[in-house]
Parts: C-alpha cells; structure tokens; sequence
C-alpha cells in the first residue's frame, strides 16, 4: 500500500496548523510504503500537538485503510474531542444542534468535527454497527443540511448495504 491520502487539499479547509506538526505530516507523507514509520510520525506529531488536525486526518485514514477499523474509531474519537475543544462547543455528537457551532464554516474547528463525525460513521459502516451510523448521519445531516463534508456519500453505502 502506498501511503497516497491526496491529503493536502483535504487538509486545507482544517487551518490553523502548527509548522512542527505540519513538517512531520509531510514526513509522514514521503514516506512512501513504510506505514509503519508514517503512522510512528503521525502519532509523534499528536503527542508533540495534541490538537493538529490534519495527523488526526491523516492516522485515522492510515488505520482506515488497513482495515485497522478499532483503532482507527479510536483515534477518530480523540479528533471529535479535539474539534470540540478548539471550537469551544461540547465533544458529544448527540448534544448539538444547527445553532451550537459555525457547521457551514468551512475553515473552522466545527467542520473538522463534521468531517471527523463522518469518518466515524463510514467506520461504524465498515463494523456493521449500522444503528449507530444511522444515528450519527441523521446528525450530520441536521447540522450539515446542504451536505457541505458530503456525508450523503456514506448515506448511500449504508442504504446500500441494508439492503443486501
């Protein structure tokens, strides 16, 4: 596996990015088919920046696509927490409404959370936890109604896979 994210113009909308965090992602980045060195850096970076976004981004999807599903979730988690603690709004997905933070802000702590929100959902896709996706994309949709973070995409795989 190569470790090619196109995570640059993914990243671009999460801003705020310290330079020590953003060298090791493209460290991380360079490192070609080494996962395991790209994910040591990834989770240096986090431990070095606990709120860099883009490691968040960067380690969930690594995990992601090893099919490394647990600890992936995991990491996810520690993203959502992160989103809520810069954007000041509380870390329970659940407790949110259209008015409890700037969802439409692209650039802004609030659409990392949604984009994080919507990875957990494809995760617990992939898990067969579909009540709990169900959940959670029901809540993007009401924060997110004009589907900017394209959630709808992981809407279609679960009805897709309900009906099978």
């Amino acid at each position: 596996m190569i470790l090619d994210f196109r995570v640059k113009e993914v990243l671009l909308p999460f801003g705020g990015e310290q330079p020590q965090s953003t060298a090791r992602l493209d460290e991380a980045l360079s490192a070609g088919g080494d996962l395991s060195h790209a994910e040591d850096l990834l989770r240096a970076a986090l431990d070095a920046e606990p709120e860099a976004f883009a490691a968040y981004f960067a380690l969930y999807k690594l995990l992601f696509r090893q099919s490394r599903l647990p600890e992936a979730e995991a990491v996810v988690r520690k993203a959502l927490a992160a989103g809520a603690r810069q954007g000041g709004f509380c870390s329970d997905w659940q407790d949110h409404s259209p008015t409890s933070a700037p969802w439409s802000t692209v650039n802004s702590p609030a659409h990392f959370y949604l984009f994080s929100l919507k990875a957990l959902s494809f995760i617990l896709l992939r898990q067969g936890r579909m009540a709990e996706c169900r959940r959670i994309l029901d809540k993007i949709e009401e924060l997110d109604p004009h589907d900017l973070i394209g959630a709808s995409v992981i809407r279609a795989y679960a009805d897709g896979a309900a009906s099978v």
